[in-house]
């Protein structure tokens, strides 16, 4: 799963997954949350969540409010793939993962929920 895609297509959600994946590792009762879009359902990435052993998870539907941030990126203009990047990288790794709270993990950032359940 290393190709690069420039489509928001099955093959780019597969090979996201995969590089999550081997970034991050599998851990038991890892659930996969996406909107409703035609490549979160597709049969392609519904096998791939099944061999990495993931439950997938959708918005309901009418519920857009899970894209809300990461749709923001249609009100900017880019120079070039790398600029879109940098952008995704830093709200997911320096914003979402480390700043963001969520409710479902306690009020914490998953940063702070992973260290916490790897220290434990």
């Amino acid at each position: 799963m290393s190709g690069q895609s420039k489509m928001i297509d099955t093959e780019l959600v597969k090979n996201a997954l995969g590089n999550a994946v081997a970034n991050r590792g599998l851990q038991d009762g890892l659930v996969f949350h996406s909107d409703r879009g035609t490549q979160y359902s597709s049969r392609g990435y519904r096998h791939v969540l099944d061999e990495f052993g993931i439950t997938p998870s959708m918005s309901a539907p009418g519920c857009p409010y899970d894209n809300a941030a990461m749709e923001q990126i249609h009100h900017r203009s880019y120079a070039d793939i790398d600029e879109v990047r940098e952008d995704l990288f830093k709200y997911i790794e320096l914003f979402y993962n480390r700043k963001r709270l969520h409710s479902s993990l306690g009020y914490l950032t998953p940063v702070a929920y992973r260290l916490q359940k790897t220290c434990a």
